[in-house]
């Protein structure tokens, strides 16, 4: 009986198919790009060379080879492949899969199971896997586009090896282009601009690459066509961006840092790219503006009220128009000295905290206004700053027991260096006066 799942099954040689998978590698050294998991000296090189072959996740973007990888993993190690997706399989189509996995390894034969968007099962659903790949019934090889640390059961990755595979480059797709044209036995009718903009179309991802040539290769057409011929018959990929997904957090990890290394130009890209995505520019007002309070701080009291300031010019105007206030804002921030010594004394001061409990305030400045209080002392020997020459007394305001914190410790840039001037000056004044 024929496999549950599997799609290995014999397609009429007279069957329309598509250029993809006219085009699919025969051997893994076909495969275009993905040197740092398959050359000779990355991961699966190494497994292959020594016949060790473990369970393994891919993690990538659609169309960079994933499930192709998996299926000659299967032929250069002679195992039977079986590819089910987490999106259509249930728990008894996974018992069926088991099953004849089990009766095939008693007759000799190992499994590789593929599963693609293997995220998309649930944690028990993921735990169903985990006897049947201790005891080498299968050989699990998962594919996901979503970051395996937040998407896949510990017990599952502790079992596995995690592959990263990249978008394809510029250079790949061109490759894959060329393939395609000996294929189809002809060149596409582009001219040189054309050609490298059909490969930005693509955005790395190979099968889409392909898709978009049979669509071009399609066309009657005399001569070549430019750039602007070829986006008016074509439209553009929609940008890969999931606004609750990885892809989220890494872009605005971008953005941030950008603002954080002082590059006006690479934050205002990272910043279009979410937009353009499709990101609520009201999570983007929000975000710009812990920046400010995070990484500038004091060193530039300005940016937060600029910051704000943004935020409810876009609440006004909405987009698009306000979004440029918002531009103006990461500018801004990019280009202002940069201090978090704000940030990291409140974390300071915090673990202190914590630390000491429920240490009372000195006596000396509490105030008293109960007859019983004042006989306590609270309140004794209380200094009035005001009336103390350079209106400072240099009085101790932390628990009695606790030794005197250092936690703010301004930088010499922007309006902090100013600030530092000040908190020198106390020092030096508080070590007089209590001298």
């Amino acid at each position: 009986m024929a496999d549950l799942f599997d799609t290995g099954a014999a397609v009429p040689d007279t069957a329309p198919r598509p250029l993809a998978d006219r085009l699919r590698p025969k051997s893994l050294g076909e495969v275009i790009g993905q040197e740092q998991v398959l050359g000779p000296d990355a991961p699966l090189g190494v497994m292959l060379a020594s016949n060790s072959l473990s369970s393994l996740i891919f993690w990538g973007p659609p169309g960079v080879g994933k499930t192709t990888i998996a299926r000659l993993l299967a032929d250069e190690t002679d195992l039977h492949f079986i590819q089910i997706s987490a999106i259509f399989t249930g728990v008894p189509e996974l018992r069926k899969v088991f099953e004849a996995a089990k009766m095939r390894r008693q007759n000799g034969k190992g499994t590789l199971l593929f599963v693609d968007e293997i995220h998309r099962f649930n944690k028990a659903q993921q735990d169903g896997f985990l006897p049947y790949m201790e005891d080498g019934t299968i050989l699990l090889v998962g594919a996901t586009t979503e970051n395996p640390s937040f998407e896949l059961n510990a017990a599952v990755l502790s079992r596995s090896q995690v592959l990263v595979l990249t978008r394809l480059s510029l250079a790949d797709l061109e490759r894959l282009a060329q393939r395609a044209e000996r294929e189809l036995d002809r060149k596409l009718p582009l001219d040189g601009p054309a050609r490298e903009a059909l490969l930005e179309m693509a955005d790395g991802d190979g099968r889409g690459l392909l898709n978009l040539i049979e669509q071009v290769a399609a066309w009657k057409v005399d001569g070549k066509l430019d750039t602007d011929a070829l986006t008016t018959r074509l439209m553009r990929r929609a940008t890969k961006y999931d606004k609750s997904g990885d892809e989220h957090y890494n872009l605005i990890s971008a953005l941030h840092k950008s603002v954080r290394g002082s590059d006006p130009d690479a934050a205002l890209y990272w910043f279009a790219r979410m937009l353009k995505g499709g990101e609520d520019p009201r999570f983007l007002a929000r975000r710009i503006t812990r920046m400010a309070v995070e990484d500038i701080g004091l060193a530039d009291p300005q940016a937060q009220t600029i910051c704000l300031h943004a935020w409810e010019t876009y609440e006004r105007l909405g987009s698009p128009e306000g979004e440029l206030a918002l531009a103006q804002a990461v500018t801004y921030l990019a280009l202002a000295p940069k201090s978090n010594a704000g940030y990291a004394a409140y974390k300071n001061a915090m673990r202190a905290a914590e630390k000491t409990g429920s240490e009372p305030p000195p006596k000396h400045i509490l105030n008293a206004p109960t007859t019983l209080m004042k006989d306590q002392g609270y309140g004794d020997g209380y200094a009035y700053d005001h009336d103390a020459e350079d209106g400072f007394s240099g009085q101790n305001y932390f628990p009695e027991t606790m030794k005197r914190g250092v936690y703010y410790s301004p930088v010499d840039r922007g309006f902090e260096r100013e600030l530092k001037k000040r908190l020198d000056f106390f020092a030096k004044l508080r070590a007089k006066r209590n001298g």
